[in-house]
This record gives structure tokens, sequence and C-alpha cells, in this order.
């Protein structure tokens, strides 16, 4: 549905994205995850035909951006990341306005307007103001104007910023439910929103795409990151030593816990082929030292999130 190739953008002497590759299919939702200023924003709008890119492809169903950007708004729904809201209007006569700009024929508009409202759960406030609105509201008004016309691509630009957690909430959950028929790009640097809502994942970094993938295969890609956390109290003097002689084990930090005298907190990474808790744990009580916790750690979407836009690293699809 989506096929982007070797997209470049360059604002003078500065080059915002470069040779950015990815594709999503119909009806997934691909979360497009990186820090701010890596070049998620630029991607977003040229596929949605606002500025033109310096280079590369892009088609969105079958239909190239540049060469033929009129069918492509047709097919696109956009939300930017500041909502193109009129807020004198009420919601239904803003989304009225809306499918007269997108073409909508006279006798389907309030059709549209009514599945639209439904959709993003607006029938209680479809006469209300919208500068009446809280900010979740109207960015739910926002989704509603991207979708009224039912185009098969939604492009979603950072569209949780600024709500509170139960806002966030009602937001991922409509999003998560515009899935299936219409396929959507989730444009953010918020990683719950990714692990919660997205089947596949693209990382760019510098304007650089670093990774991509399902989250669980980026996951399995650092499994060689997992190990233990171990909360210990006593002498750790020598006990780093000992411990990266146990096979299998990788890495070990120490760090006194501030706040509790002679409290430690271990962590240790381990191999992907050992598993070396009994001999850690045997070795931590030989030692004499007293274990209050000991738990497993696993990689999260936020270590491979830090590993790839702190380091230059690069996970290759498969």
């Amino acid at each position: 549905m989506i096929e982007v190739e070797n997209l470049s953008k360059i604002y003078g002497a500065t080059q915002a994205i470069k040779d950015v590759s990815f594709s999503v299919e119909k009806g997934t939702i691909l979360g497009f995850l990186g820090p701010n200023g890596a070049g998620k924003t630029t991607t977003m709008r040229i596929l949605s035909g606002y500025i033109p890119a310096s280079s590369g492809k892009a088609k969105i169903a079958g239909f190239e951006v540049h060469d033929n950007p009129m069918a492509v708004r047709e097919r696109i729904g956009y939300l930017p990341e500041t909502p193109p809201l009129y807020t004198d209007m009420t919601v239904t006569d803003y989304l009225g306005f809306v499918t007269k700009i997108k073409g909508i024929p006279s006798g389907d508009r309030t059709e549209k307007i009514k599945k639209a409202l439904q959709c993003c759960q607006l029938e209680d406030r479809s006469n209300t103001i919208i500068r009446k609105l809280s900010k979740g509201y109207r960015q739910r008004v926002g989704i509603a104007q991207a979708i009224v016309h039912e185009p098969p691509v939604i492009i979603l630009d950072e569209p949780t910023v600024g709500l509170d957690p139960r806002q966030i909430i009602e937001v991922r959950n409509l999003i998560k439910s515009l899935a299936g028929e219409r396929t959507v790009i989730l444009s953010t640097h918020i990683l719950p929103e990714v692990s919660m809502t997205c089947d596949f994942v693209t990382i760019i970094n510098k304007g650089t795409v670093v990774a991509t993938g399902k989250p669980e295969e980026l996951l399995q890609q650092m499994q060689g990151n997992a190990g233990y956390e171990i909360e210990v109290e006593g002498n750790s003097d020598n006990l780093l030593d000992k411990l990266q002689e146990i096979s299998g084990v990788k890495s070990v930090k120490i760090n006194p816990i501030t706040e509790i005298e002679n409290r430690f907190l271990i962590n240790i990474n381990l191999d992907n082929n050992y598993d070396s808790g009994k001999d850690i744990a045997s070795l931590i009580v030989y030692e004499g030292l007293g274990i209050y916790e000991m738990k497993r750690s696993h990689p999260s979407l936020e270590d491979v999130f830090l590993q790839l836009t702190t380091n230059d690293a690069t996970i290759e699809d498969n």
C-alpha cells in the first residue's frame, strides 16, 4: 500500500533525510519512530504531498507522490502535528467544510460526516464549538477530518503530543480501531505508542533509517542484552571480577543504592546461549552477600531505540 524508496530531502546545506526506504502492507499500522529532529515530519510531509522530495520515490496506493499528487491526496488522510482546525466552527460545520474541500459529492456528505463522528466518538460533541473542546477532543476532530473521505491510507504525525494519560489511551484505542480496512503510519517519538499500537516499526535517526521490522523481531536481535538484575546487601569488594569469570556473563555493573547503606544493584548481561542464573546466585551467597531480589531482565523497545539513536548502529531487516 505504501512504498518508499531512497527518499531524500535537502534544505540548503542541510540534509533532513537521506535514502529513507520502507514499505507498509495494507491494513497494518507502521510506527515511524525517532527522536526529535530525526526527519519524521519531513518524511510525512513528503508522503502527503505537502513538500517535494529532493530525490527518491514514494508510492501510495499505486500512485507515485510526485507524478500524481492529486490522486495521492484523494487516497490519504493526514493529521499534522498541529491539527488544522477552525476553532470558531462547530465540529459538524467544520467536517462539512472539509468534505467540500475534499470533493465529496453533496449527497454523500451527511453520511460521511456521521461515520467520522461515530468512529471518533464525537456524536455528543457534534454541535460544540471547537475552541471549547479539550485538547483530547480536538485531536479526535483532527483525526475525523483525516478520515471523513474514507481514505485507504492515514498519516498521523505525533497525534498524542500534549495529551494527558487518559486522553492518550483514548486516542491510542482510536488509532488501533482504524487499522484493518485502512493502512496507518503513526509518526512519534513516544515509545509506548509504538509498542501498544503498531504492527511494524521503522526507526529513523539523523535522517537515516536504522531499523525496520516487527517489534518482536527487533527485540529478538537484542536478546544478547538479556540477563539479571539483582539487589544485594554486603561487601561487594572483588565481586565484579568474580562474576565476570562465570561462563556466559558478558558484562557486569554494580551500583550502590544511595538511599540504603551497604545495598547494591547488580546488572548482568548474558550471552544468548547461556542462562547462568544459578551460578550467579551461588557465587553471591558464597561471598556472604544477602540477596533481596533477583529478577530476569529482557531488552525492551526502549533499549532498542536508545541503542540505535545514541550510537550509529543499524539493525538490518531480515
